[in-house]
């Protein structure tokens, strides 16, 4: 129940949809147990025998005691002015209450559930709003010990299993529970022995039906784990078909889905068949109940004499409308032990603690003067520390190259220095302020990025470009595509600049790829630039075009430069050569062949290659 407080908290701002619907529910439940007894006087007029001859007068209001005789004398007085003792007209009087009774019933039924579409989609549309929110603002870290798929199910899956299980209880929160004091009010004035006999029976029923409920939350959570792992193995799929063809690997990837669709299988028919077994279960102990009632109903009728007949009928008719809210009650309860694996699921992303978030002083740096200094940092990913009291400083406007052997920390210093990561030791400032000190946004604007792999999204080269700067004109754009040599080829399709290039820039090769990758980090224009490795993928001629713009790219910024063919940086202000996370040799590109020692071997062995 924890979990769904938690899912009420986003219910707060729809408080005026709330109120709305709450107001709604006490005119549906009044009206709904006025109309069941309404039912009296008609019943009254269809068994009374005619040759019975009673003065009718307006009844006097004596105490609550007398509550059910006054409300039937008051009902059979005007009843009998209006007829004059014609009892057709007496039963279409009746007829007609009863009818509006269920007009006015219904349209606030109707009232209530207009408001509530409003407050459930919305907590529905702020929930899965507040778990993609969450999901972006987490760091790195987090994802790299989850599977993708499983993120992905509690974004759309789990969110949607609340929807339609724990979401829709927030309709019965105050319709049931209304409808059934109306009723029992109801009940308790016109016989309060039958009444209290129904309360015997009500709770050994409520015991019954808790008990089948009770594994319903653990079923459910294999389930959507279930559901995380299909979804992860699709993902790994679409992400790997082309390595997976190459392999041979088709039949084992598919024994592997085959083996979590089975399990799925196996779990959801076992959850539903629990959730089966509510219903009928529930409904033949209604009608057990109703059916006791009617025995010892029958006895206060016939034999006691207190309790006249149509009074019992209408009784019965509140009883069995007591039976609907019980049982919509006692299935939302399923439903919120179903939805509390979901919400757990969910609320599980939400509560996990950002340690990337921005301290509450941090500072907007809105411009670079100086320098970068790495200040003696070390870092560890795991167990192992891939950093070992590295010290490095970058002047402005200079261009330092980091290279060595893959697993000597360079790219690491990347994911560092744009707080990716946190440091373990030391510090890394800039123009002398922390990182740590400075809004993480006004960080990242100072810096712009070329991945190895450059990564595009499913839309247009203009709107992948100005993922950096949204207010860049479409002359701004193509100036960014001539500087990162790409203008030439993007000029030569359908649409130019408004072409969709695909999942992931599919329709583009990899070099054209990463070269609208520069040409995006060309039109944000920061003045520092992190190249991480942004050739080594490329075949030789895409290498020549790619290097040129990313020499156009560097012009009067700052930038560090990681790399991995060395050819590349050999016009590089200052190398650095790591091994094992620490400097072991520092300086331009001839002094450092002439040392003789760990570079002039990289690169003979570049050579070689």
């Amino acid at each position: 129940m924890n979990h769904f407080y938690n899912i009420l908290r986003y219910a707060k701002p729809y408080k005026s949809y709330a109120f709305g619907h709450i107001i709604s529910n006490v005119f549906y439940a009044l009206f709904g147990t006025l109309s069941f007894i309404a039912l009296i006087p008609m019943l009254d007029i269809l068994f009374e025998k005619k040759d019975e001859v009673t003065q009718i007068t307006k009844p006097d209001y004596t105490g609550i005691a007398d509550l059910k005789d006054y409300y039937k004398d008051f009902l059979a007085y005007h009843v009998n002015q209006y007829a004059e003792n014609d009892p057709q007209k007496a039963l279409l009087l009746v007829v007609g209450l009863i009818i509006s009774l269920f007009l006015l019933k219904n349209i606030f039924g109707y009232l209530a559930n207009y408001f509530m579409v409003f407050l459930r989609n919305g907590v529905v549309r702020d929930l899965r709003n507040a778990v993609y929110t969450k999901t972006v603002e987490l760091p790195l870290s987090y994802f790299s010990e989850q599977k993708k798929g499983d993120i992905m199910a509690r974004v759309t899956n789990d969110v949607a299993t609340l929807q339609y299980s724990m979401l829709p209880v927030l309709e019965l929160i105050a319709r049931e529970p209304l409808m059934i004091i109306f009723t029992l009010i109801g009940m308790v004035i016109l016989s309060a022995k039958l009444t209290i006999f129904v309360f015997i029976f009500i709770p050994i029923s409520g015991i019954i039906i808790s008990r089948i409920g009770k594994s319903l939350k653990r079923k459910s959570d294999r389930v959507q784990n279930e559901q995380g792992v299909i979804l992860s193995t699709l993902e790994e799929t679409l992400t790997g078909l082309r390595i997976i063809k190459g392999f041979n690997a088709e039949q084992k990837f598919d024994d592997k889905f085959r083996e979590s669709s089975n399990r799925f299988y196996y779990f959801s028919n076992k959850l539903l068949n629990r959730q089966n077994l509510a219903s009928p279960t529930s409904e033949f102990l209604g009608i057990l109940v109703i059916s006791i009632l009617l025995w010892y109903g029958g006895q206060l009728v016939l034999v006691d004499g207190s309790l006249d007949g149509s009074s019992f009928i209408a009784f019965m008719g509140l009883a069995y409308n007591i039976m609907v809210p019980a049982k919509a009650i006692s299935r939302g309860l399923y439903n919120i032990k179903q939805g509390n694996a979901a919400a757990e699921r969910i609320q599980e992303i939400i509560d996990t603690p950002n340690p990337l978030r921005d301290k509450p002083n941090a500072v907007e740096k809105t411009d670079f003067n100086s320098e970068i200094e790495f200040k003696n940092i070390s870092f560890k990913y795991q167990d192992d520390y891939v950093l070992k009291n590295f010290s490095l400083t970058i002047p402005k406007g200079k261009t330092v190259a980091l290279v060595g052997q893959s697993g000597s920390g360079k790219s690491t210093i990347a994911n560092l220095i744009t707080r990716f990561y946190h440091v373990n030791k030391g510090e890394i400032l800039i123009d002398g302020i922390n990182i740590n000190d400075i809004t993480t946004s006004s960080l990242r604007k100072q810096l712009g990025i070329v991945t190895q792999d450059a990564i595009l999204f499913n839309d247009t080269i203009k709107n992948n470009l100005k993922l950096g700067n949204e207010n860049a004109t479409d002359e701004a754009v193509i100036e960014a595509l001539k500087v990162a040599n790409a203008w030439e080829f993007v000029k030569e399709l359908p649409d130019g600049i408004d072409t969709n290039i695909g999942d992931a820039g599919n329709k583009l090769s990899g070099g054209q790829k990463q070269r609208l990758s520069i040409a995006r980090a060309v039109l944000k224009s920061p003045p520092i630039m992190i190249l991480d490795e942004a050739t080594s993928a490329l075949d030789t001629e895409s290498e020549r075009l790619v290097q040129v713009a990313l020499e156009n790219m560097m012009k009067n910024r700052t930038s560090i430069v990681i790399a991995h063919r060395l050819s590349t940086i050999q016009n590089a202000d200052e190398i650095v050569v790591l091994n094992k996370g620490e400097i072991v040799e520092q300086g331009k590109h001839n002094t450092l062949i002439e040392k003789k020692g760990v570079y002039q071997k990289l690169v003979e062995m570049q050579s070689f290659e």
